[in-house]
């Protein structure tokens, strides 16, 4: 049984280190910039954000995702992006994007909400 979330304050969905010095890493973001995914859970997942393939040093085919700004734009809403993609993640296939994925639907009954 998972605990329900009963805190008002949302202060764990998001910050902005303005004292690092890769600071606008990704330019673009139109509301507050979000830190709290400098390193985005969705590397090894199929995703819609913009990214770009390249083959590492050791042959490894990596993503570049230098253009995404989706789990960087605003506190509360890049945090439901990463929530969302989170609920079902489907491991990366190793090619270039064609097209965005779409999430897998949730189960009925499922919300955003405690």
């Amino acid at each position: 049984m998972e605990p329900k979330d009963t805190t008002t304050n949302t202060a764990f969905k998001g910050y902005t280190n303005s004292t690092c010095p890769f600071l606008p890493c990704h330019p673009g973001v139109k509301r507050a910039f979000n830190c709290l995914f400098c390193y985005c859970p969705l590397i090894a997942y199929e995703c819609p954000g913009p990214y770009q393939t390249y083959t590492d040093r050791n042959g490894l085919t990596r993503k570049d995702c230098s253009a995404c700004t989706l789990p960087h734009d605003g506190y509360e809403q890049s945090w439901n992006f990463i929530q969302k993609w989170l609920d079902y993640p489907q491991p990366w296939s190793g090619k270039p994007q064609t097209e965005p994925p779409t999430p897998r639907p949730r189960p009925p009954g499922a919300t955003d909400q405690p």
